[in-house]
């Protein structure tokens, strides 16, 4: 007997999604704008710093609005063309987001690290100013994506913490400048901000491509689960047992599980439902179980080598 279930979780509901995207486009547009400001105020202060990080902010504005559309894309329900919905094109954001943010922290180095062995002269009553605004332009949109889920917004926030923690920099920089000529503190504190930023965005490169290559999802311990669902009354074993993720949030599992001989049509609902709570204890919504019995064959490809006991 071959029968297979399925449980579709909706753990994000419409109001969830949509504000997810649109908190998304409030902080593209604020990064962009501020973007043009920036272009200005590093031509008026002569500074280099301000100048790389608006270049910086400009590819961040690109990341930001290439993820606000595949967020909008990725709450799409399933149809003929993707059956299982949208979702995973925000890996898509995530993705490109992380390269733009590598490229611009390249650049950023590229002009701090020259300005080590030749600093240079900066307006700095001017950057202390226009990094306050810096600070409290970029907080703003950190705040609004305060609390949201999903790997395409968790990069896109990391995007504008750099910003914050990068006009932090130039602020405290700006206020040692006017009392002394120390102008090399300012490529010295940009190199530091940047490697941190730059650790934490290739930690979220890993991420993307353990998603990307249907790695199993962080904190399911696969081996562990089989057991316990191998020691569910009825059940015999399982073989063919794999979980993914669809983008970091929404979990898939599919298994076969062999029922024991005499397992009954009421004993065979019951073991259904033991699973399926399993499963949703471990943060497994969506559940593909298919049941057959010791003599029969899985019908799967022998080279997937069937672990049947």
């Amino acid at each position: 007997m071959d029968e297979t279930n399925h449980s579709h979780g909706h753990s994000s509901g419409p109001s969830h999604s949509h504000g997810a995207a649109g908190n998304i486009g409030v902080a593209f547009f604020l990064n962009l704008g501020f973007t043009v400001l920036e272009i200005f105020g590093g031509l008026w202060t002569n500074s280099t710093a301000i100048l790389a990080d608006a270049v910086h902010d400009l590819g961040d504005s690109f990341a930001l609005g290439s993820a606000w559309h595949f967020e909008r894309l990725s709450h799409k329900s399933g149809d003929v063309r993707y059956s299982y919905g949208y979702k995973r094109f925000s890996l898509a954001g995530a993705l490109f987001s992380t390269i733009v943010l590598l490229v611009g922290s390249v650049l950023v180095l590229s002009k701090a690290v020259p300005q080590l062995i030749d600093p240079q002269p900066a307006h700095a009553t001017g950057m202390a100013a226009f990094a306050i605004v810096g600070v409290v332009v970029n907080g703003l949109a950190v705040l609004r994506l305060r609390g949201q889920e999903g790997l395409n917004i968790r990069v896109a926030a990391w995007h504008l913490m750099e910003d914050v923690l990068g006009w932090m920099a130039v602020l405290a920089v700006g206020v040692i400048l006017m009392f002394t000529d120390l102008y090399i503190l300012d490529p010295a504190l940009s190199i530091i901000i940047t490697l941190y930023i730059l650790y934490n965005v290739l930690k979220n490169l890993k991420s993307t491509m353990n998603i990307l290559l249907q790695g199993t999802p962080e904190g399911i311990d696969l081996p562990a689960l089989e057991k316990e669902l191998e020691d569910v009354p009825g059940v015999q074993g399982l073989h063919h047992a794999h979980v993914w993720t669809l983008e970091g949030t929404e979990h898939i599992f599919t298994c076969h599980a062999i029922l024991e001989k005499d397992v009954s049509k009421d004993t065979l609902y019951n073991i259904k439902h033991q699973l399926r709570g399993i499963l949703r204890q471990a943060g497994i919504e969506h559940t593909t179980i298919e049941f057959e019995y010791p003599d029969q064959a899985c019908g799967i490809d022998t080279s997937l080598a069937c672990r049947n006991p």
